[in-house]
């Protein structure tokens, strides 16, 4: 036995004995409960697992909110009153700092007795712990908890597929309801936004205003919070002030300059989602355009004009909203005047923005290489604003116009020519309701579908192309597939036929050419991927199935079916801008290729495989996309994902690329290749 461990171990369940016991004024460590929690679930103690690691969460909620009360009660106690001297500001500075120090002791303990490793903080962040209380939950049969728990993980966390799962069999368990699915560390400012958005598109406007202005109440309120945590430490990454050779002066600077830009980047944290790396667009002032909306349609023209000239505050000029608020004024006789809250934060806001260049610059020529972290731990320019919210993050203005000349719609660019005499448009982006959107037929003829079919019998493996995991999307089907330069490679040492591996690697540049032709692409469509894939439904495993063999998601972003936003960030392909799949067969049972609203639950279009199918469309959030689960047989097709950008082709296309112009200049029997993998041109 390690005699050290145990020890160590002793001491630490000590601790945590004595703090459990100890006086309610002194906040029990939040990562010290953490640990013990994660020891007792790999212990199997799932009751201590959940009681240590509820007491986790709920002293990481109080350490916040002490700091934010705390905070915010000293510096209203000891304010930078101006006009003031210059040891006035030191004293104002010492006054709070030990004001701040008394008030966290009598909430939460001495601060300094116990530290957060950086690690704890991004599990905490990343809502690590509510993962383990599903699990958990699971173990003790309390199905509803574990229901909570698994929604609010996947909220921070879309891409967790098993998360997924797990969560559609609590929907299907008897007696769970949706209220049990409710996200435990929901902003409320973001949840009421997005209640009044459903009240609106559902038509209860009256219901819509009364959540909009909920949200706008709770919006100011987390921004006082997010701004009250921006006066905590600043990161100086990799600049140690000891060694510093500056004066006094220049040091503050630094500091009050990495608040102000905390400060500043609160507008982008508060209207991003959990989870997300991009911020909603627009998010602060499409309250006031959604209420503008809403009250027009109550008859309240006067808190719509009050509305419309808020909204105008952040977009100064905007077409739509100047008209309208010219027939608000003619209405109502009355100029109006736009919400003083708002006309304040906007004041501040530009402020913020003035300060931060002459703090950058500052900043810029005292850090070496002109860069500095910012709060939010991601590298910055010196020389500019980091923050995108100058423009508002873009005017994204909502789909209905009332009062106001329509826009006209965007062109649809499709409909270019077929390039192949055989290949006939079964629908187009109308007949498909959706934008981007093409269903082919006869793309290939019966013979080429069952050479590749063939060829998918002997040649593909499973897992292929996606990192080696056996079943990426459902437990429920096999998933097999295999690249073109693997084929080919395999045609040319004769572990297959090679005209077989030949005829896939043509027939997808034959898709490529009529995805860039119909689409009228003006500059040319690169290959990003390409996949020859089956999905094989598992005997005895296909009974009371509600899984599908492919989520439904977007291609070159994260699908959020609830902000109903698709997040252009990683780890999405975010250069990919159109895919393809074109069918081998359709003797099988399911796996109808399915389009969807951004829900992710109302299907637009249906597509049934069957031998020379193609589906096309572009790539990104306006064509949510999956696969409706293989209950019989097996399904084959030719994935293909497209890029306009040449820096993203495909390596092994490339090099595939290479093997044919050998194959084709050179008697495959007397001539080896040579290919070098690392050759990316």
């Amino acid at each position: 036995m390690d005699v050290n461990f145990s020890f160590g171990r002793a001491l630490s369940l000590a601790l945590l004995a004595l703090l459990l016991t100890s006086s309610a004024a002194i906040l029990k460590p939040y990562d010290l409960l953490y640990e013990n929690a994660v020891r007792s679930f790999t212990e199997g103690d799932y009751t201590n697992a959940v009681r240590y690691m509820e007491g986790a969460l709920s002293s990481y909620a109080e350490v916040t909110s002490a700091q934010v009360r705390c905070r915010l009660r000293c510096q209203d106690q000891h304010p930078f009153d101006a006009p003031f001297r210059e040891l006035q500001f030191f004293e104002v500075v010492l006054h709070r700092s030990a004001c701040i120090n008394t008030c966290i002791e009598e909430k939460i303990g001495t601060q300094s007795m116990h530290k957060v490793s950086e690690d704890v903080i991004q599990d905490f962040n990343r809502r690590i712990p509510y993962n383990y209380l599903q699990l958990a939950y699971q173990k003790l049969k309390q199905p509803e908890d574990a229901a909570a728990a698994a929604h609010t993980y996947f909220q921070a966390n879309p891409e967790h597929v098993e998360m997924g799962q797990n969560l559609e069999q609590y929907k299907n368990q008897e007696g769970m309801l949706e209220e049990h699915f409710v996200d435990r560390e929901a902003r409320p400012h973001q949840r009421s936004f997005s209640a009044g958005v459903r009240l609106y598109d559902d038509g209860d406007y009256e219901g819509a205003i009364v959540m909009f202005e909920k949200a706008l109440v709770e919006y100011y309120r987390a921004d006082v919070k997010c701004r009250a945590l921006c006066q905590g430490p600043q990161r100086f990454e990799g600049h140690d002030h000891l060694l510093y050779r500056y004066s006094l002066h220049e040091l503050i600077s630094d500091h009050f300059t990495q608040t102000l830009h905390c400060d500043h980047e609160c507008v982008r944290d508060l209207a991003t989602r959990p989870g997300r790396l991009s911020p909603m667009e627009n998010y602060l002032p499409l309250h006031y355009d959604y209420l503008q909306f809403a009250y027009f349609h109550v008859d309240m023209l006067e808190e719509a004009l009050q509305c419309a000239h808020t909204y105008l505050m952040f977009h100064q000029g905007e077409e739509f909203m100047t008209d309208n608020v010219k027939y608000y004024q003619e209405v109502l006789g009355t100029l109006g005047r736009p919400r003083e809250k708002a006309a304040w934060y906007l004041r501040r806001h530009r402020q913020e923005v003035e300060l931060l260049l002459i703090g950058s610059d500052i900043m810029g020529r005292q850090f070496t290489e002109g860069q500095y972290w910012s709060s939010t731990g991601g590298r910055e320019d010196s020389n500019r604003i980091p923050s995108g919210t100058d423009g508002w993050m873009d005017y994204v203005p909502i789909s209905e116009k009332k009062n106001s000349t329509e826009s006209q719609p965007q062109p649809i660019r499709e409909g270019g020519p077929l390039v192949y005499d055989s290949v006939q448009l079964v629908q187009n982006s109308v007949a498909l309701n959706g934008t981007q959107r093409v269903l082919l037929d006869d793309v290939i003829s019966v013979e080429e579908c069952s050479d590749l079919k063939q060829l998918a019998q002997v040649r593909t493996r499973p897992g292929d192309g996606y990192r080696g995991k056996m079943s990426p999307h459902t437990p429920n089907e096999r998933f097999e597939g295999a690249t073109v330069l693997k084929t080919l490679l395999y045609g040319f040492e004769g572990r297959v036929p090679l005209k077989s591996a030949r005829l896939f690697y043509d027939v997808s540049e034959r898709a490529r050419r009529i995805i860039q032709s119909y689409f009228l692409l003006n500059s040319t469509l690169h290959f990003s991927y390409t996949h020859l894939v089956c999905r094989t439904a598992i005997t005895g495993q296909q009974d009371h199935r509600n899984d599908l063999s492919h989520p439904i998601h977007a291609d070159n972003c994260l699908l959020d079916p609830e902000a109903n936003e698709c997040w252009k960030e990683p780890p999405a392909y975010t250069y990919r801008d159109y895919s393809a799949l074109l069918y081998l067969n359709g003797d099988f049972e399911g796996g109808e290729f399915i389009f969807t609203e951004m829900d992710a639950k109302t299907v637009t279009a249906s597509v049934k495989p069957k031998c020379g199918r193609m589906v096309g469309f572009s790539s990104g959030g306006e064509n949510p996309h999956g696969v409706k689960a293989v209950t019989r047989g097996q399904r084959c097709a030719v994935a293909l994902w497209f890029t306009l950008d040449p820096l993203f082709r495909e390596l092994e296309r490339l090099q595939a690329d290479e093997v044919v112009q050998d194959l084709d200049s050179k008697s495959a029997g007397h001539q080896g290749l040579n290919i070098n993998p690392k050759d990316e041109l």
